[in-house]
């Protein structure tokens, strides 16, 4: 590391224990916001705990609707342990959030609550400091259904619970990991975020068909290399573009660009390209940075997405999808049934994107609706939402009644 380097890094580091120090100073000027500890008949019953930054957040957004509408039948908390994501989620979260800075903090909060579960929406290997408690049931609610190796890491043996979206990720957790009781461990919910109303922020052109694409990341180890922006986003994006006649709607995640330079280079060529069509396509060209994940669903006649957990969200609407084919060879790619059952996507094809796309929005071939059952069972209105409901509520009372036998209620 040259000088300019090792001064760019020190400063670097500095601006972020200041803002560190700020953030800390913020939460014990205002404790009516970052630690109350209810009394009484409103005494938190269960928990979310999320020891990520920011950069994550959309892990745990995802979960505020189905977590507030849990709330409406038990008191609920997210447990933070960084002061800056404390700040911005109090801002933004529905639920009550309580700062632990220490792990006297979390016991504190475990001690004076009848806290009988406590959700996980991430492998963060913080979540061991939360789960070496024995009073409440640990679950692992994750942040997506997907066929990455991520799905069956054996971390899953640490928690009590995992709830899985249906009878596919009871196949795949009995398929890949070994010593795990899948019927006993696991409990089906579907995906509830299915059942939410998501607002859009931009206006379509009602007249044209809209396409989402919608890639991973590009992974940090090559197991994990799925991600499409430089083997098909450029090629894709600039061919629908110059065709004229589709919406597009583009979200990369979050973490895009994080590790590797050439993803973060396509994606701002990407993004400059799509503003500068958008002056003067009647199409609409979105680059879609906005927080809420779900509105791209109902606003979107088909999808192209990666191996990832927004290809199975996508999947769970029935609408026409295609699903990249990595160019990575080292890539873990499973025979599974929807991989082989919904169309791949190669990078030789992003350039025919439109002809590809027209006709499969005219194909008569584009119902999944047993695929949809395995993976996510009934999918009607309403019906993930109350079985995620059921199905923690149930948790929740048991560990109760399991707890008073104990003499720890």
């Amino acid at each position: 590391m040259n000088l300019v380097s090792a001064a760019q890094s020190l400063t670097k580091f500095a601006s972020k224990k200041i803002a560190r120090g700020n953030a800390f100073r913020q939460i014990h000027s205002n404790p009516e916001l970052f630690s109350v500890i209810p009394r009484g008949a409103t005494r938190y019953r269960a928990a979310l705990y999320f020891a990520d930054g920011m950069v994550n957040a959309y892990q745990i957004r995802q979960w505020y609707e189905p977590l507030r509408q849990l709330s409406e039948s038990i008191p609920l908390v997210v447990i933070v342990r960084n002061p800056r994501t404390a700040i911005a989620l109090q801002k933004e979260c529905p639920l009550p959030v309580y700062f632990a800075r220490t792990i006297g903090d979390i016991e504190n909060i475990l001690e004076s609550q009848q806290i009988d579960a406590v959700f996980y929406v991430n492998q963060n290997i913080r979540n061991f400091q939360m789960m070496r408690f024995n009073d409440p049931a640990h679950v692992f609610i994750c942040h997506g259904e997907s066929e990455k190796a991520y799905m069956w890491s054996n971390q899953l043996k640490a928690y009590d619970y995992v709830f899985s979206a249906g009878l596919a990720a009871q196949e795949r957790l009995g398929k890949n990991l070994n010593r795990f009781d899948v019927q006993d461990r696991t409990r089906l919910v579907g995906r509830p975020q299915i059942d939410v109303d998501y607002d859009a922020p931009v206006t379509l052109n009602p007249s044209l068909p809209t396409v989402l694409y919608a890639p991973t990341w590009e992974g940090d180890r090559p197991s994990m290399r799925y991600g499409s922006v430089v083997s098909h986003g450029v090629d894709l994006i600039d061919s629908l573009v110059k065709d004229g006649g589709f919406n597009i709607i583009f979200r990369p995640h979050p973490r895009s660009g994080i590790n590797d330079a050439r993803y973060s280079e396509a994606l701002k060529s990407l993004h400059a390209r799509l503003d500068e069509a958008d002056k003067t396509s009647s199409a609409t060209l979105y680059y879609d940075d906005s927080p809420q994940w779900g509105w791209q669903w109902a606003n979107s006649d088909l999808g192209i997405t990666d191996i990832s957990a927004v290809s199975y969200d996508y999947l769970a609407t029935g609408k026409p999808l295609f699903i990249t084919k990595p160019l990575s060879t080292e890539a873990t790619v499973d025979d599974s049934p929807a991989l082989l059952r919904v169309p791949g996507l190669s990078a030789a094809d992003a350039a025919e994107a439109p002809r590809i796309i027209r006709d499969r929005l005219l194909s008569k071939d584009n119902s999944y609706n047993d695929l949809v059952e395995h993976y996510f069972g009934d999918t009607t209105r309403g019906a993930s939402m109350q079985r995620f409901i059921d199905a923690s509520l149930e948790i929740i009372n048991e560990t109760h009644v399991l707890n008073k036998e104990a003499g720890r209620a």
